[in-house]
């Protein structure tokens, strides 16, 4: 039994990790700043209902006898624990080196990778072979809506079977890593890196797959990839040439419909892209033996992930949604879904990062413009910032003033909690309220204060 502690344990990522380190019966100890900050409690206190023992982010956590610290890419040189695992010489390792050791243990490897939609695909994976009995263990970034009810964080399925599957990251590198079985490329779009980088990427991703890789059919980005392994299977849901083709996609009061090999099925999420994110399931799943069929009756009864155009609930008459669109592609994907269903949008854009704005900040404007009506609303608070050292040469005033110039109803505000006031002011029966943003917490603790005071 090895003693292994996690920095920054409380992200869904490490968190993942830490879980599965002491379901294979390691000491494992853990700390955050977010904990710290009263932050984060559930997460602290379901980490702790498993055994593992909670720190301050002090260096107290840290004695001679730990074998390994995992650090977040996020957590700076600076922080107590990293200065203590030096001086203890302690050998300090990426999160990502854990999860390819944990990845290259499994016969059965599966990698979804693309810019959008990897964790509802690897939720919808994990679940499809959970619920035929091939018990495989779940790495996902987000949480798990059928398995809520489980111990601990529901961002990881606990089974020792011979299947692993995971989020396979484009965006730090980290997807090298990994040899798989099956690697699932989603889609390709603007997000972290150039679109000629992520191919490169995920040529290379598509080529290490044993059994074969699935590709989109319907992602202009991801044709170059179409030759990239002997054994690529395709999906869509505009193709009917596609391997996996879905097709009379009609939106319904709790969800979506579709016909796939003539039969109806129902998915519990809304939007085509949705759609598209099953499709890309089954596809992957039939590598592994199952049949497509099979794969969409399994996934009547998928839940969805946390975050993603989840409906937190409704008073007065006014729904609260909340939804980790981030990026140009899932921005148009939510706002897409959101406008096949009627009622005003008043929406708060949380934008994330400095250089990611600079990227495609105007982009993501442009998405909104492309849906959104006069009537509907958008709010963008100052640019979300974690920390560090970077170059701040971007406002969300200029987002705003971008978004202005495509005619939208859009509105800067110096705070978020000027924002929600404003909400608070304008908000009327059948609106509704849209909180997007990526890799803050508070935003879904936003949502529900809203729908208290509401």
């Amino acid at each position: 039994m090895a003693k292994i502690g996690f920095c920054a344990i409380s992200g869904s990522g490490m968190s993942a990790l830490a879980q599965i380190s002491k379901y294979q019966g390691n000491d494992v100890y853990g700390s955050d700043r977010s904990f710290d900050q009263g932050k984060d409690q559930k997460n602290k206190q379901a980490l702790a209902e498993l055994g593992i023992k909670i720190y301050p982010q002090d260096g107290s956590m840290l004695d001679k006898d730990f074998s390994v610290l995992y650090a977040s890419t996020a957590v700076e040189d600076t922080i107590p624990d990293i200065k203590r695992a030096h001086e203890l010489n302690i050998p300090i390792k990426r999160r990502s080196d854990l999860l390819a050791d944990i990845f290259a243990s499994y016969k059965k490897r599966i990698a979804v990778g693309g810019t959008s939609g990897k964790s509802t695909v690897t939720a919808m994976i994990g679940y499809i072979l959970d619920k035929v009995g091939l018990k495989p263990l779940v790495i996902n970034g987000a949480l798990l809506k059928n398995y809520e009810n489980q111990k601990g964080i529901p961002n990881v399925i606990l089974n020792h079977g011979d299947y692993c599957v995971i989020e396979a990251d484009e965006s730090d590198g980290s997807i090298e890593k990994y040899t798989p079985s099956v690697s699932v490329i989603n889609n390709i779009t603007l997000d972290h890196k150039s679109i000629e980088e992520l191919q490169t990427i995920f040529k290379n991703f598509a080529s290490k797959a044993e059994l074969g890789a699935i590709i989109n059919k319907d992602c202009n980005n991801s044709k170059i990839l179409e030759k990239a392994n002997s054994n690529i299977l395709t999906f869509s849901i505009k193709d009917s040439t596609a391997d996996f083709y879905a097709s009379n996609i009609t939106p319904i009061a709790d969800g979506t419909t579709y016909t796939y090999q003539n039969q109806t099925y129902k998915l519990n999420l809304i939007g085509a892209f949705n759609i598209a994110n099953a499709m890309c399931a089954a596809a992957c799943c039939s590598l592994l033996g199952i049949d497509g069929k099979t794969s969409c009756e399994i996934l009547q009864t998928f839940l969805g992930t946390k975050r993603r155009l989840e409906v937190l609930g409704q008073a007065r008459q006014i729904t609260v949604i909340d939804d980790f669109a981030h990026n140009p592609d899932k921005v148009n994907a939510s706002i897409s879904a959101l406008k096949s269903y009627p009622g005003r949008l008043i929406i708060m854009f949380q934008p994330h990062g400095f250089s990611p704005m600079r990227l495609m900040g105007k982009e993501i404007m442009d998405n909104f413009a492309k849906h959104l009506d006069k009537e509907d609303i958008l709010l963008i608070p100052e640019i979300f910032f974690a920390g560090g050292t970077v170059k701040k040469d971007i406002s969300s005033k200029d987002l705003v003033e971008h978004a202005k110039s495509q005619s939208l109803n859009a509105l800067y505000f110096a705070t978020r909690d000027e924002l929600k006031e404003h909400i608070l002011k304008i908000a009327e029966p059948n609106d509704r309220i849209v909180l997007m943003g990526a890799r803050d917490n508070s935003i879904t603790t936003m949502g529900y204060e809203l729908l208290e005071r509401l």
